[in-house]
């Protein structure tokens, strides 16, 4: 709306195109952060509102009567029927997400639930997939006892190979546990050569480490429990779809509309409380993630640095450091990886001890650092990894670096190595 030469606001905040009109630009991540739901507001209030309801009142005109409507009949900015469909604080989160990782978002109960979506929406004969993330191959197995679904090696040439149009190349990167990364660019070409979708779980480098849309991928899956909850305290999971995929060809019914629709009866929608929480969260994300990145790199680049001088507890103690920082790539500018990671790398790495004993007790020495599983909140995270992931190496620990002091963070580690030494001397 313009008014003598100027944008003119709605009163219940700007949307999107009108943030973008009114500076010229696309307001930064930090900003879109704070302000891409402001178009969802309907009350006064600054802090966003805590909707409880699961279901909401009908238009009291007959005439306005349209089942499943997005009509409003009561001009309060947007009309909701039952919380399975859509909700207040998820439309709010999902507005956010939206415009940070740039194509339209679909909110889930969990990381799993998302990823378990996209498969039965996409409905492939053929999944590749790698490493990464146990659960995902969990959801696969059970998807070959409902359908025969087959899961094919990623990086084995011959089962690339035997993928066909509309099969699914499932890429995580960085990787989980060891947050190394790989290259989008090129599974891209490898999809586009095969006839099949390219999907990519993000977790491990959210906005503003990655932007995989940047590579033509089709769906962005996070498990929005680590960085986007960010606070150890919530369960979620999000679907990104590619804008060209999000809309049907002359204006038809695309993959948005479908996977909500899907949604539905899938019935794996998140709690309003966690829509909320999410929201809230978002808010600090680049702050976090920003400050955890750094932090990481500190911490890497030293342990790192303590390996190759040798004579001390962290050469004796560490046999491998594992982290996308650390690949042949990350020192040259030009190269996919540091085009593809081009603000920082992921906080999360692992440390492989010399044996299974060592890999077990570090954690017990540590006080800063919480022994448990998952990742992403604002407090360090150690985890032997066999804990939750049996098919791992058992001399694996997993690190999720938080918001604390870097250099605590490393005298931390420090102490604790220490203490393992001694232990293990006497």
């Amino acid at each position: 709306m313009v008014s003598n030469g100027t944008l003119e606001k709605k009163a219940d905040g700007a949307g999107p195109d009108q943030l973008t009109a009114a500076f010229g630009r696309e307001l930064s991540l930090a900003s879109r952060s704070v302000h891409a739901d402001d178009y969802t507001n309907t009350h006064p209030a600054v802090a966003p509102p805590m909707h409880v309801s699961t279901t909401f009142r009908y238009s009291e005109n007959p005439d306005e009567l349209l089942p499943w409507s997005d009509v409003d009949p009561n001009n309060l900015g947007d009309f909701y029927i039952y919380s399975r469909e859509k909700s207040p604080n998820s439309t709010r989160y999902e507005a956010i997400l939206s415009s940070l990782l740039g194509g339209p978002a679909v909110s889930y109960a969990s990381g799993l639930a998302a990823f378990h979506a996209m498969v039965v929406f996409l409905n492939p004969k053929r999944v590749a997939i790698g490493g990464g993330y146990h659960g995902c191959h969990g959801i696969l197995k059970l998807m070959n006892k409902l359908n025969g679904l087959e899961q094919l090696e990623l990086e084995d040439e011959a089962d690339l190979a035997k993928l066909q149009k509309g099969d699914i190349i499932h890429v995580e990167t960085p990787l989980n546990p060891t947050g190394e990364a790989r290259d989008l660019a090129y599974y891209r070409r490898r999809a586009d050569e095969l006839g099949c979708y390219l999907t990519v779980d993000a977790t491990f480098a959210p906005p503003p480490l990655q932007d995989p849309f940047r590579y033509g991928v089709d769906i962005i899956m996070h498990s929005a429990t680590k960085y986007f909850g960010g606070h150890s305290d919530m369960l979620s999971g999000v679907l990104a779809i590619h804008p060209d995929r999000a809309r049907g060809a002359d204006g038809g019914p695309g993959w948005l509309s479908g996977l909500r629709e899907e949604r539905l009866h899938l019935g794996g929608v998140m709690g309003s409380f966690e829509g909320w929480l999410g929201t809230r969260s978002l808010r600090t994300l680049e702050l976090r993630v920003k400050r955890q990145s750094e932090n990481t790199r500190h911490l890497v680049d030293w342990l790192a640095a303590q390996k190759k001088a040798g004579g001390n507890v962290v050469a004796d103690l560490v046999y491998r450091i594992q982290h996308s920082s650390q690949q042949p790539e990350a020192a040259d500018p030009d190269s996919w990886l540091s085009k593809q990671m081009p603000n920082g790398h992921g906080p999360v790495f692992s440390l492989w001890l010399k044996s299974e004993q060592h890999a077990k007790r570090l954690p017990s020495k540590l006080f800063l650092f919480h022994h448990a599983t998952s990742l992403g909140g604002v407090e360090s995270l150690v985890e032997w990894r066999a804990m939750s992931d049996t098919a791992v190496d058992r001399r694996l620990v997993r690190v999720s670096i938080g918001v604390e002091g870097w250099e605590d963070l490393r005298d931390d580690l420090l102490q604790g190595l220490e203490a393992l030494a001694k232990e293990l001397k006497d």
